[in-house]
């Protein structure tokens, strides 16, 4: 007889079944072992009573501990007093792997699931939250397929820094320095001039001391770059994209959602278009609720927060000081002081979750921009490290345009979590790098 699915099982009322999974709960009444089991496709009741099976499989029951692996063997029927809705009646019971004493009970402290992460993996909420990872990375990839672009695979380690330059974790490359990316957007526009439309999907590192809700040290990174795109091309990509993501998830997956109490229909409206507001306007509107911020300011969690906290949908905010952008985003020629640029913010106060721009695709204008940003932050670029990406703008360079989405801010946003470590399975904070 072959293993079926706990999900299949369900569906098979009146039949036998044999199905292995892992246990969930346990309670003993009156001569029945009751035991909620569970595989990747849900949860079922088991019914192990003494009279109705042998001895071996008795007492495989009784000794089985939560988190144990077993497997089971029995009628499945419809029963309204089961959590599950059905139940297996149980004719054998086998353990495979007897679990010791599970460490994580009810109302443990947030230190002590990160602790005992790779057991709480094992939770209901995390095992919802891990396919939700899943689906969007799925639906992210399926759009950008659909649309022409090539996926790349860009290198980890180099020995130049993308957004910033800054805040870049160092690591030792056969005797010479060489550092995690914080970015793979560099080697992406290399790409454009071959594949036109690429992305690249792999994790970017930010050697940062924030301790936000929305802060990792690694997360993963969808990083399209588009030749012949200007902004306001890419801004329109990115509401499609956003909304592809949250209309799937929505139709496709209504259970996990039910897991974290979000409602379907807060997916289904994100429809483009987006609201669009600059940053000067943005500006006015926080002065305007008491914060004081001056031209130049970046916004930080409660500015985002306080921007978004009523908007149904996602938000740009464009044209930002080139005081605070990268060097390789164009002076915008209506207004000298920003640079061509946007920032996606996820609604409910969930923060930015997109930051993309025009690239300076000419070589002097280039040149020129980078003088400037080394005159005014008072920084000197290693020109031999950027030489190659240089090169770019002098062997037939055409205008292009990307951007960077930061995948567990939209888990996060989409879910509703209170904190972005339920976003990824393993988090890596600034206080955390275990296990």
């Amino acid at each position: 007889m072959s293993y079926i699915s706990i999900s299949k099982a369900a569906m098979s009322a009146g039949s036998n079944a044999l199905i292995r999974g892992w246990i969930h709960r346990k309670r003993e009444s009156g001569g029945i072992i009751f035991i909620i089991l569970r595989d990747v496709t849900g949860l079922i009741q088991v019914a192990v009573k003494r009279d109705l099976v042998a001895e071996k499989s008795w007492k495989s029951a009784c000794d089985a501990t939560v988190e144990s692996s077993v497997e089971v063997e029995g009628i499945v029927r419809g029963d309204k007093r089961s959590p599950t809705g059905y139940e297996l009646g149980a004719t054998s019971f086998r353990n495979i792997e007897i679990s010791d004493p599970f460490p994580i009970t009810e109302y443990q402290s947030a230190e002590l699931l990160l602790d005992k992460r790779h057991l709480w993996l094992r939770s209901q909420r995390m095992m919802a939250a891990m396919k939700a990872r899943s689906y969007i990375f799925r639906y992210a990839r399926d759009f950008l397929d659909r649309r022409g672009f090539f996926e790349i695979t860009p290198p980890i380690l180099t020995k130049v820094g993308g957004e910033t330059g800054s805040n870049l974790f160092e690591t030792d490359f056969f005797g010479s320095k060489a550092y995690l990316t914080e970015s793979s957007q560099l080697y992406s526009e290399a790409m454009v001039f071959s594949l036109e439309k690429v992305y690249s999907f792999a994790p970017s590192f930010r050697a940062e001391q924030s301790r936000t809700t929305k802060h990792l040290a690694e997360y993963w990174h969808l990083e399209p770059e588009m030749a012949y795109y200007d902004n306001q091309k890419s801004m329109l990509l990115q509401e499609r994209l956003v909304s592809h993501i949250a209309d799937r998830f929505a139709k496709d997956h209504g259970d996990i959602l039910k897991e974290f109490g979000v409602g379907k229909d807060n997916l289904l409206k994100i429809r483009p278009p987006f609201k669009k507001i600059s940053y000067e306007s943005a500006l006015q509107m926080l002065n305007e609720k008491g914060f004081g911020l001056k031209w130049g300011d970046d916004f930080g969690v409660e500015h985002e927060r306080t921007l978004t906290e009523f908007e149904e949908k996602p938000l740009f905010i464009y044209n930002w000081p080139k005081e605070i952008k990268p060097f390789y985003m164009p002076i915008n020629p209506k207004d000298e002081r920003t640079v061509l640029c946007a920032d996606m913010q996820a609604p409910m106060g969930h923060g930015e979750i997109i930051g993309g721009s025009e690239r300076i695709w000419k070589f002097d204008e280039l040149m020129e921009r980078m003088k400037e940003v080394e005159s005014a932050r008072g920084i000197k670029f290693n020109m031999h490290n950027y030489q190659w990406w240089i090169d770019l703008r002098r062997y037939g360079s055409v205008p292009h345009a990307g951007f960077g989405m930061g995948i567990e801010r939209v888990i996060k946003w989409m879910l509703n979590l209170d904190h972005i470590r339920d976003a990824i399975p393993f988090p890596r904070m600034s206080n955390r790098l275990e296990p």
